[in-house]
């Protein structure tokens, strides 16, 4: 708040198109900040009776509705950007509002890095991101410094009009980026970091009876990974025996993510795959066997 305070004095003194977004910047970023400390709250909610996965996808959620708003902005920067650019503009007190952006790069550059550090930390994708488009913040003012400090020297007023279009464009590309992890998580997409951590376990010696394993899957919602596969066992192995094995590798790839991990594991006998599923054919005539199996 203090910052967006401090760019719309800055922008009252200039005039400036580029000081104008910077402040359209930080008042659609204090709407999105909202959203997200609601998502944040609603995502560490436990599961319930309706919600017997948790609340953690809303993350997702929230993180779309922020990439979303930041494009907004963007687009209207383009507009003011377009409109000065035909009908001529005049800046005011280049000076003062110099100053006054400087101080507000600063306190963002200091805000951003600590909501990311803080975010890693806790592997909250939605902290993360609003330290990034805080991190963006400090580009977009750091160009508008540096565009009223060329016009101080050149007046050249033209470059307010360029400079806010570039910055639109490049807020844009940041949200963008956002919308574009919101859609993954929602859409499960494969985490290849995730991936790679449960073939590493998988693929290194299997536990005891175990033979093999297939239809591996897995998706990450917030901070918690839900893992499925399917696991051979050697014939005849009695079902303590197959039990404990598929613990041991539960723990192993519990253990090779970060965040909370809730693994399943669908223990096989030793032979033929498909014979061993028949009593699933024709389950659902609208997908096939291998779905289920």
């Amino acid at each position: 708040m203090l910052s967006l305070c401090i760019k719309a004095g800055g922008y009252y003194l200039t005039d400036s198109t580029t000081a104008l977004s910077d402040a359209l910047e930080s008042i659609i970023h204090i709407l999105a900040v909202g959203f997200v400390y609601y998502g944040f709250i609603l995502s560490t909610k436990p599961a319930d009776e309706k919600h017997l996965y948790g609340h953690e996808r809303v993350e997702f959620l929230s993180v779309g509705i922020e990439g979303a708003v930041i494009i907004l902005a963007g687009i209207t920067i383009i507009y003011q950007s377009v409109e000065q650019y035909l009908f001529g503009h005049i800046i005011y007190n280049l000076d003062f509002g110099i100053i006054l952006m400087s101080a507000a790069a600063g306190i963002n550059f200091f805000l951003g890095r600590y909501l990311v550090r803080i975010g890693r930390e806790e592997n909250n994708m939605m902290v993360v991101s609003n330290g990034k488009h805080t991190l963006t913040d400090v580009w977009t003012s750091i160009s508008v410094v540096a565009t009223l400090v060329i016009i101080r020297f050149t007046d050249w007023m033209i470059l307010d009009a360029i400079v806010g279009f570039l910055l639109a464009l490049f807020i844009m590309y940041e949200g963008f980026k956002l919308l574009k992890y919101s859609v993954d998580g929602l859409m499960d997409s494969k985490n290849p970091k995730v991936h790679q951590a449960i073939l590493s376990v998988l693929d290194d010696e299997l536990p005891g009876s175990m033979n093999s394993f297939h239809h591996l899957r897995h998706r990450t919602t917030g901070n918690t990974t839900w893992i499925e596969l399917h696991a051979l066992f050697e014939a005849d192995v009695d079902l303590q025996k197959a039990h404990d094995d598929a613990t041991r590798l539960e723990r192993s790839l519990i253990n090779s993510v970060k965040g909370d991990v809730i693994v399943t594991i669908h223990l096989e006998p030793e032979g033929a795959h498909e014979q061993a599923h028949r009593q699933l054919k024709d389950a659902d005539q609208s997908r096939p066997m291998e779905d289920y199996i």
